[in-house]
C-alpha cells in the first residue's frame, strides 16, 4: 500500500512537470518507468561492488511546524579506486517544500578512502523557515507567548579524519553558520540579540565507528565527539565553544530485529546566539517536537528503537526516549518524553525509506519522511 501510494505521488509530480507527453505515458513510458524503478529487486541490487549508483524517491509528509510537505530524498553510493572491499561512500540529498512556506535543501555524506585510511564527512544546508519562536529557555517553550521568525539559514561543515587505530579516527574540522530572523513582532523574545548572526568555527573531531554499515547498521558501536571553537578573532560577535557528543549501539536480537540505542549531548559554553543554541526536535531525535520551541544553551537526549523486518521489503519500528534543554544544573532536571512508531520500506538493499510519527509533551506530534534510519 505504501509503495503504491508513493508511486501515485511520483506519477502526479511527473505529469505536472511534463515529464513525458500524454501519448508516451499511455504507451507505458513514464508510468512504466516509475513502476519498474520502484519494483527493482532489492535482493539483487547493490550486492556486487559498483563504481556508482544513485536512487531517488519522493513523497508527502506532515509535521506540526511545517504542515503538509512534499519531499524528495536521494542517495548516491560510490567507491573510489581501491575501495572495492570496503563499504561504499555515500551522499544523500533531501529537498522539502511545504504548505506553510518552508523550503529546505540539504546534502550530507561520507567519502571513504582506500584501506579506510581516511574519511571526509561533510554537511551543507540551505533553509527558509517561517517558524514560530518562543524565545530561549524551557519555561518560555512551555508558555503560549510566541512570535514568528522568517528565518533564512545556511550551514557548511566539513571533517577530514585520519585512521589512528582500528575503527578509530581523528582530524580537523571547519564550520560556517549564518542565520537571519527577518522582521519579528515581539522583539523582547530575542533578548536584545542581533537579527543577523554569523559564526565561523574550527575544531577537532574524534570518531570510533565499528558499525557494519554506516547508513543502516545491524551491529556495532558508534561514538562521536566534536569540539568547535568560535572565538572573537574569527569575526564572531557571539563567541562560544560547542561540545557535541553522540554514542550509538546496535545489536541483532531475535529474527529480523535490531535494537538500536542512542545518547546525545550538546554543550555551548560562552555566549551563543538565539540561532546557535541547542534546538529540540528534528528527524533524528525527539521526533515529533516542534523544532526550536524548546531551545537553550545545552541539550541531552536518549532513545531506544526496535527495528523489526516484516517481509516483502517492509519493516516497522517503535521507539521511546526523553530529552532536556537547560542552561544550568538546576534546569537539567526537566526531562521531556518522546515516543513513536514508524514504517520502513527497503527502497534498495539496506537503503530504507522511513515514515515516522513521533509524539511529545503538550500534544506535540508529527510525521517525518526521510531516507536512511534516524541514527
Amino acid at each position: 500500500m505504501f509503495r503504491n501510494f508513493v508511486t501515485y505521488v511520483l506519477l502526479i509530480v511527473g505529469l505536472v512537470a511534463g515529464a513525458e507527453p500524454a501519448d508516451s505515458v499511455r504507451r507505458g513510458g513514464f508510468f512504466q518507468k516509475v513502476k519498474d524503478y520502484l519494483s527493482l529487486d532489492n535482493d539483487t541490487a547493490n550486492t556486487t561492488p559498483k563504481r556508482f549508483s544513485i536512487s531517488f524517491l519522493g513523497g508527502p509528509s506532515y509535521a506540526n511546524d511545517s504542515r503538509f510537505s512534499l519531499g524528495v530524498a536521494g542517495m548516491a553510493q560510490y567507491r573510489l579506486n581501491g575501495c572495492d572491499t570496503i563499504q561504499p561512500s555515500y551522499a544523500t540529498i533531501t529537498g522539502n517544500i511545504t504548505t506553510a512556506g518552508f523550503w529546505k535543501l540539504g546534502v550530507e555524506g561520507s567519502m571513504f578512502f582506500p584501506r579506510e585510511s581516511k574519511r571526509l564527512n561533510y554537511e551543507m544546508e540551505v533553509e527558509y523557515a517561517p517558524r514560530d519562536f518562543w524565545g530561549m529557555g524551557y519555561y518560555r517553550g512551555n508558555s503560549d507567548r510566541h512570535t514568528q521568525l522568517h528565518q533564512h539559514s545556511y550551514k557548511v561543515k566539513g571533517e577530514f579524519l585520519f585512521r589512528l587505530a582500528e575503527d578509530f579516527y581523528a582530524g580537523p574540522m571547519l564550520q560556517w553558520d549564518y542565520a537571519s530572523s527577518g522582521a519579528i513582532e515581539d522583539e523582547e523574545l530575542l533578548d536584545g540579540q542581533d537579527h543577523v548572526v554569523r559564526n565561523y568555527g574550527f575544531g577537532v573531531t574524534l570518531q570510533y565507528d565499528s558499525r557494519d554499515l554506516m547508513t543502516n547498521a545491524y551491529s556495532g558501536v558508534y561514538v562521536y565527539l566534536n569540539q568547535v571553537f568560535r572565538p572573537k578573532f574569527l569575526w564572531n560577535r557571539y563567541a562560544f565553544s560547542t561540545t557535541d557528543f553522540e554514542a550509538c549501539y546496535y545489536h541483532k536480537a531475535w529474527r529480523g530485529a535490531v535494537i538500536a540505542g542512542q545518547v546525545t549531548a550538546l554543550f555551548n559554553l560562552g555566549n551563543p546566539s538565539w540561532a546557535m543554541m541547542a534546538l529540540m526536535g528534528d528527524s533524528e531525535s525527539m521526533r515529533g517536537y516542534y523544532r526550536g520551541r524548546y531551545r537553550d544553551k545545552h541539550m541531552t537526549t536518549a532513545q531506544v528503537e526496535i527495528r523489526q523486518y516484516i517481509g516483502r521489503r517492509f519493516g516497522a519500528v517503535v521507539w521511546g526516549g526523553a530529552g532536556s534543554v537547560f542552561h544550568d544544573s538546576n534546569s537539567f532536571r526537566r526531562w521531556m518524553p518522546n515516543y513513536g512508531v514508524g514504517l520502513r520500506w527497503e527502497f534498495r538493499r539496506r537503503v530504507n525509506i522511513r515514515l515516522d510519527y513521533g509524539f511529545g509533551k503538550r500534544g506535540q506530534s508529527g510525521f517525518m519522511f526521510n531516507i536512511n534510519e534516524a541514527f
